[in-house]
């Protein structure tokens, strides 16, 4: 049974962490071949599973040592309809795919539940969306009505699940997450939405983070529990949530890459660009003095479990 699915307990105040660049961890630091870049695929051999709950494991200890929050976020972006089938999975294998990430991190979870020296903050269990289409360059953009068709698969099964909330991740345009948020909605199961964008702070299909937000809200009755931003460094952003405006408010988390690369440089890239993990945590708090509602806190490509570590030291103020 879903533990926070009725109130998500970092729309109320607290730092949550959540995990680092997964896809890029596992391809740079453990030598990992992920096709399409799907980490799901990991889950079809102990060994691979092995390897994911090593990871997630390291991350919720970090949140748990600082005294903060942890979001287990699935490693699922690629597991849906479209990108399933380019892998070989059918639509049982994909369900079967989809329930077993999320049931792996509830286990991590139940391990996090041994009783602690002092109250130990909430751990969230987030089942991943990813984009239809490429994470950096939309070309077949769906609309509202075809991106809730296309979704409700996989959102479907996180809501039979212990999944608390979906998250979509690397959003590149408004349509795609309307319909996100539609099929969350029917399916019970409360839905985040991650914006992605380029080195101007503007979405891929041109979007401001403004109006993409507005568009979202306005077609859904408000309906994201918050928003995020993802896959950018905090220098392509930065000028856009320091120029004001009370739409800053729905934005409640940051999944930033390490390096300031360009996403057209990232995808010519054939070495890691780990940035600087000290430099990031002083990023994320001065995202945070500008946006206080900013509390949910993680890495995207190029960081690891030291950028988070590095952030918790920079943003959680650790309890005694």
């Amino acid at each position: 049974m879903a533990r926070y699915r009725a109130g998500l307990p970092q729309v109320d105040g607290g730092v949550f962490l959540t995990d680092s660049g997964i896809e890029t961890v596992l391809i740079f630091h453990h030598g990992y071949e992920l096709p399409d870049f799907a980490a799901f695929v990991l889950l079809d051999d102990e060994a691979g599973v092995e390897t994911l709950r090593s990871y997630f494991r390291e991350h919720a200890a970090v949140a748990r040592e600082a005294g903060a929050g942890f979001i287990f976020e699935s490693p699922t972006w690629r597991a849906s309809p479209d990108w399933a089938t380019r892998l070989g999975y059918g639509d049982e294998a994909l369900a079967a795919a989809n329930r077993k990430a999320i049931d792996m991190l509830a286990g991590i979870r139940s391990e996090f539940d041994e009783p602690v020296d002092r109250p130990a903050p909430p751990m969230v269990v987030s089942g991943c969306v990813g984009p239809r289409g490429d994470g950096y360059q939309p070309a077949a953009l769906m609309t509202a009505d075809e991106a809730q068709s296309y979704h409700s698969a996989q959102i479907g099964t996180f809501a039979e699940t212990e999944a608390d909330m979906v998250t979509a991740i690397t959003m590149t345009y408004p349509d795609e997450a309307i319909g996100i948020v539609r099929a969350a909605r029917d399916a019970g199961i409360p839905a985040a939405i991650s914006f992605t964008v380029e080195t101007d702070g503007v979405l891929p299909d041109g979007s401001s983070l403004e109006q993409a937000i507005g568009v979202v809200d306005d077609a859904t009755g408000g309906g994201p529990a918050y928003y995020m931003v993802n896959c950018a460094h905090p220098t392509h952003f930065d000028h856009v949530l320091e120029s004001g405006g009370g739409w800053r408010e729905r934005i409640r988390g940051i999944r930033a890459n390490a390096s300031r690369m360009s996403h057209a440089e990232l995808d010519e890239a054939e070495e890691l660009d780990d940035g600087d993990p000290h430099e990031l945590g002083r990023q994320y708090q001065q995202l945070r003095a500008s946006v206080p509602e900013i509390t949910v806190l993680g890495g995207c490509c190029g960081t690891d479990l030291r950028h988070v570590q590095q952030i918790a030291a920079a943003c959680v103020r650790r309890p005694g």
